[in-house]
């Protein structure tokens, strides 16, 4: 694959750039240093099986003060604000923590926002409930995890017109990889977007895990016991290609994390994308279940397809399947959604 080395400049002086970082001979030294003790199977599995608990020690511990909450977001994901004035929005948080996106986006005064926030720590949730800002009117947070379809039990309409994935995948493990991007995919509407960033490869954070941290290659375990991976742009093309999306943008982010007070100045590195969920010429199968004798058209789908979907559609209905049985379920037919623009 031919690499795009050119570069762009964000306003707040990020670095976009289509290059891996290239590694200084300390640097290279600190990698190699980190195979000297590996973390056995035994402890890896069991990490795994303990995930959710040590994500739940972790907001014991921390509360909510850990993250900073995310100002930067519409910023960087135009998508956020490109809607027409009156157009109702329906947003989901995938991996929500305590709300660190969904409350800013409140504050800024996203009115025209239902907001969906899931994750994998109860006590994360509790949080997320607990906040001043939280609507039941226009909010729903609950418990899920992603690499199950635990999130489709918890949700009334499907078809979101946005979701968020942000720093989420690098805290599950790679072979979960697949099935997070298609709960994701499933969740949106054809056309919808699925906004992402996380650690990207050769990350300082990465640089600085010591002997007794590597699990496998590029993935290691926190002092907490929370894990953390470090991707190349390549990864996350192939996770979401694979599950169906097209890529909007998929680039490496190079920053720096300064406090003059602390004396810090440290160099980030993070892969931000925009991936979707494909629209001309889709046969999309919705939720909402209706009788085959019907025949719908309108030229906004909404209260049919459980969502809001786009203009210039139709929506018909499929007829049984021949070689179905004759049952209750035959008998209750998906709406499916003829993309004609």
């Amino acid at each position: 694959m031919d690499i795009d080395e050119t570069q762009h400049v964000g306003e707040n002086g990020d670095i976009f750039i289509h290059r891996l970082k290239i590694l200084t001979d300390e640097e290279k030294q600190r990698l190699e240093a980190q195979n000297s003790r590996i973390i056995p199977e035994a402890k890896a599995a069991r990490l795994e099986k303990e995930a959710k608990r040590h994500w739940d020690i972790f907001y014991k511990r921390n509360e909510t003060k850990f993250f900073k909450d995310r100002h930067w977001t519409t910023r960087e994901f135009q998508e956020l604000i490109n809607f027409e004035p009156g157009d109702k929005i329906t947003f989901l948080e995938l991996g929500c923590g305590v709300g660190n996106m969904i409350f800013p986006l409140v504050e800024e005064g996203f009115t025209n926002f239902h907001f969906y926030a899931c994750d994998f720590s109860p006590r994360a949730v509790e949080f997320v409930k607990a906040n001043k800002l939280y609507d039941e009117s226009r909010m729903k947070a609950f418990c899920a995890d992603l690499t199950t379809d635990d999130l489709f039990e918890n949700m009334e309409e499907v078809c979101v017109d946005i979701a968020s994935l942000i720093f989420v995948l690098s805290a599950i493990h790679p072979d979960s990889w697949s099935q997070v991007a298609k709960v994701a995919y499933r969740a949106l509407r054809p056309g919808g977007v699925l906004l992402f960033r996380d650690y990207g490869r050769y990350d300082m954070a990465q640089l600085r895990f010591k002997p007794g941290h590597k699990i496998a290659d590029n993935f290691y375990m926190r002092q907490d016991g929370t894990r953390s991976y470090y991707f190349t742009e390549e990864e996350l093309q192939k996770v979401f290609t694979e599950a169906g999306f097209q890529i909007l943008m998929n680039t490496y982010v190079q920053r720096r994390t300064v406090n003059f007070k602390e004396g810090i100045d440290v160099p980030r590195i993070f892969v931000q994308g925009k991936y979707r969920k494909p629209v001309e010429g889709m046969i999309e199968m919705c939720p909402k279940m209706v009788s085959h004798n019907d025949l719908i058209h309108h030229p906004r789908t909404t209260a049919a397809c459980s969502g809001k979907l786009f203009r210039q559609s139709r929506c018909i209905i499929r007829p049984p399947h021949p070689q179905v049985n004759n049952s209750q379920e035959s008998k209750e037919q998906s709406v499916i959604l003829l993309i004609t623009d």
